[in-house]
């Protein structure tokens, strides 16, 4: 499902977004025509960035707190053709749950009904709970989408455009077409899971794909340097924000 994340008035600042963060923010030098006319192509991919992951959430990730300065950095500059969130938005009782599998515990690795294969994980992201809203203080951006993602009961959904089976398919990829974007930039939670697997998903698609490893942070270091390492072979590109801070 996708929506709109747009900030209010100082009056109606919503929880997760500082007044402060609200402010205007000094327009940036002009770039050399060739950098916006690049620029009117790229996409920013903001991945879960949601409370549930972050230090006191269900599933969080080691840091994951850390990279909301970094991501607010991005958000800052005017260097984006379009800004999309993504949120993980599960159902009670999703499949991905331990809870939903009796005898179970988190992070074991069972089969689905559907023969695929599934980590499970302790409840997270419900639907309309603290846990499934967007960290604190991460700055809002007028215009952005938020495509919502796990929303089907019976199939997690790491990528931001596919479920883990490829069954069902988000708006994401609409998103950008609508927007003629050619390129993404990815950011966010976690680096060896909804990232890494959103960033493969744009490069099948055809995106220019690029992660942002200092704006992202992962569960595990092994798996991230492994998805890192996937990414690159796929024809994708590891940066830092500073690359696009200028």
């Amino acid at each position: 499902v996708e929506r709109s994340f747009r900030p209010r008035s100082r009056s109606n600042t919503p929880d997760n977004c500082s007044a402060s963060s609200m402010s205007p923010s000094p327009a940036p030098a002009a770039a050399p025509p060739s950098a916006m006319a690049a620029r009117k192509k790229t996409a920013l991919l903001v991945v879960d960035l949601q409370r549930d992951f972050v230090a006191g959430g269900s599933l969080a990730v080691p840091h994951g707190e850390e990279v909301v300065g970094p991501v607010n950095a991005l958000l800052e500059r005017d260097h984006f053709a379009a800004v999309v969130f993504t949120k993980d938005w599960h159902p009670p009782g999703h499949a991905s749950f331990a809870s939903s599998h009796p005898g179970r515990s988190p992070f074991e690795e069972v089969r689905l009904p559907s023969g695929a294969p599934q980590t499970l994980w302790p409840d997270h992201c419900v639907q309309g709970t603290p846990g499934a809203e967007f960290v604190d203080g991460l700055r809002a951006v007028d215009g952005a989408a938020v495509v919502e993602k796990g929303t089907k009961p019976e199939a997690d959904s790491y990528s931001g455009f596919w479920d883990n089976e490829r069954a069902n398919q988000t708006e994401l990829e609409q998103v950008l077409r609508q927007r003629g974007i050619e390129k993404v930039v990815v950011c966010g939670l976690a680096t060896d899971y909804c990232v890494g697997y959103t960033a493969l998903d744009a490069l099948s698609a055809g995106f220019e794909t690029v992660v942002l490893e200092d704006a992202s942070r992962g569960i595990d270091a092994g798996g991230v340097q492994s998805m890192l390492a996937r990414i690159e072979k796929a024809g994708g590109q590891i940066a830092k924000s500073d690359s696009y801070l200028a």
